[in-house]
C-alpha cells in the first residue's frame, strides 16, 4: 500500500452516497472531522506503520506498476509501453461500464458527434474509463454526466484540432474554440441578435454536445463546481490553440515547453469533476490553494503522459505532425525511439511520486473533503492507466 493510500486507510469509516434506487454505495473515506489533533494522530499512526513495514522489509509503499527490469522491456500486455509507477485500478465492474457506455453512445448519436463513427466510440469504451476512474460511486447517471463532459471535450479536440476528415483546419481553430467555449459559458446578446447566435450554437454537433453535457452536469454540481469546470476547459482550449500553432508553423517544441503544455492540455477538466461524481463538494478556496493546485496539476500531467505513451502507435500511423513526449525527447536529445519511451516513462513516474508525496502532506492537514478529493485523484490515475492499456482507441483492437 502506498504512503497516500495508507493515510486514507487510517481515516474513519466512509459515508455512503444514496443511489436513485435507494441502495447505498460506500465512498472513499473522508476521514476525521477535526484538523489539529486528528491530523497529528494520523501522522503518529502512519509513522508507526512505516516503521513496522521497514522492520519486515515491506514493499507495501509501492503501488502496482513500474518495477525493475530490463531496459526497454514492454509491459505485460505487449504494447511497448514500459511498466509505470501508478496505483492499480480500485475496481472493475464490466456491467456498470457497459451501462454507462451504452448511454453515452445514445447521447452521442442524439447530439450528432462522431456521426458515422459511433462504432469506434463504442469500441473505445469511454464508459469503462468513467467506471474505472471514478470508483467512489456506482450511480450510472453520475458517471454518465462525467462521461458526457469528457466525450464532448474529446470531440472538440478531434473536430477542431486533429482530424481533417471531420473539418479540422488550423486557420479556423481560434474561432471554433471561441464558439465552443460560448456553449459552456453562454453569451448574453441583445434580443435582435440572440436568435442568430442560437442557430450558430445548434448548427455544430460539438457545441450541441458541450452545452448538453454541462446541462446534465448541473444536476449534481454546485455553481462553484460548474465554474471550476468552465475554467479548466478554458485552459484546455488554450492548450489546443498552442498545439495548433505548433502544427501550423511546423514547430517542434522543446521538452520543457512540451511538458508545460501538457499541464494545460491535459485530463484536468476530467479530474476536476472527482467530487461532483462522488457526491460532495471540495471548497473553492481549497481547490485554488497553490499547494493543492500544484498537486492536482502534477497528477493531470502524469495522467496525460500515459495518453502520450499509449497513443504513439496510433499517431505514428496518422498523417501530419503529431506531438507526444517520446517524439519531443527523441528530437531534442537525438536518442532512439526506445530510449525516448523509457525516458518518458521515467518522467511519468517522477510526477506520480511527486503527487503521492504532495497529496500525503496535504491530507494530514486538509479538510475531510480535500482528503477525499486527493484519494479520488489517486484512484483516477489508476483507472486512467488501466483504461489506456486496454482501450481499442490506443491498442488497435
Amino acid at each position: 500500500m502506498s504512503l497516500l493510500s495508507r493515510i486514507i486507510a487510517l481515516n474513519a469509516q466512509p459515508p455512503v452516497v444514496p443511489r436513485p434506487s435507494g441502495t447505498t454505495v460506500p465512498t472513499v473515506p473522508t476521514g476525521p472531522t477535526g484538523l489539529g489533533t486528528s491530523a497529528a494522530r494520523i501522522a503518529t499512526r502512519l509513522a508507526a506503520g512505516e516503521a513496522a513495514g521497514k522492520a519486515v522489509g515491506s514493499t507495501a509503499g509501492k503501488p502496482a506498476g513500474r518495477t525493475p527490469g530490463p531496459a526497454g522491456a514492454p509491459d505485460e500486455r505487449g504494447t511497448g509501453v514500459p511498466e509505470l509507477y501508478c496505483p492499480p485500478a480500485v475496481r472493475d465492474d464490466p456491467a456498470l461500464a457497459r451501462e454507462v457506455n451504452d448511454q453515452l453512445l445514445a447521447w452521442a448519436d442524439e447530439t450528432g458527434i462522431y456521426a458515422g463513427r459511433l462504432d469506434r466510440v463504442r469500441a473505445a469504451d469511454f464508459g469503462r474509463l468513467m467506471m474505472l476512474a471514478h470508483p467512489d460511486t456506482d450511480d450510472p447517471d453520475r458517471l454518465l454526466a462525467a462521461g458526457r463532459c469528457a466525450l464532448a471535450e474529446w470531440a472538440t479536440d478531434d473536430y477542431y484540432c486533429d482530424d481533417e476528415t471531420v473539418g479540422s483546419r488550423p486557420e479556423l481553430l481560434g474561432s471554433q474554440l471561441g464558439l465552443a467555449y460560448a456553449a459552456l459559458d453562454p453569451a448574453h446578446l441583445p434580443a435582435r441578435y440572440a436568435p442568430a447566435w442560437e442557430r450558430d450554437m445548434n448548427d455544430d454537433p460539438v457545441r450541441v454536445a458541450l452545452r448538453s453535457a454541462l446541462r446534465h452536469l448541473t444536476r449534481y454540481a454546485e455553481p462553484s463546481q460548474v465554474g471550476r469546470l468552465r475554467h479548466e476547459v478554458a485552459v484546455l482550449f488554450v492548450g489546443y490553440g498552442q498545439e495548433g500553432s505548433w502544427r501550423s508553423r511546423g514547430h517542434m517544441p522543446s521538452v520543457h515547453e512540451y511538458l508545460a503544455h501538457r499541464q494545460i492540455n491535459s485530463f484536468l477538466p476530467c479530474i476536476a469533476l472527482t467530487d461532483v461524481v462522488g457526491g460532495y463538494a471540495l471548497p473553492a478556496t481549497e481547490y485554488a490553494d497553490p499547494r493543492v493546485r500544484r498537486a492536482v496539476t502534477t497528477a493531470a500531467t502524469a495522467s496525460t503522459l500515459v495518453n502520450d505513451l499509449y497513443s504513439m502507435t496510433k499517431e505514428h500511423d496518422s498523417s501530419g505532425v503529431e506531438f507526444n513526449l517520446p517524439t519531443v525527447i527523441a528530437e531534442e536529445e537525438r536518442c532512439s525511439p526506445r530510449e525516448a519511451i523509457e525516458r518518458s516513462a521515467e518522467i511519468h513516474d517522477e510526477l506520480v511520486r511527486a503527487y503521492e508525496a504532495q497529496a500525503a502532506a496535504l491530507a494530514l492537514t486538509g479538510s475531510p473533503q480535500l482528503r477525499r478529493f486527493l484519494a479520488g485523484v489517486w484512484a483516477w490515475l489508476g483507472g486512467n492507466r488501466e483504461w489506456h492499456s486496454g482501450s481499442s482507441r490506443y491498442n488497435g483492437a
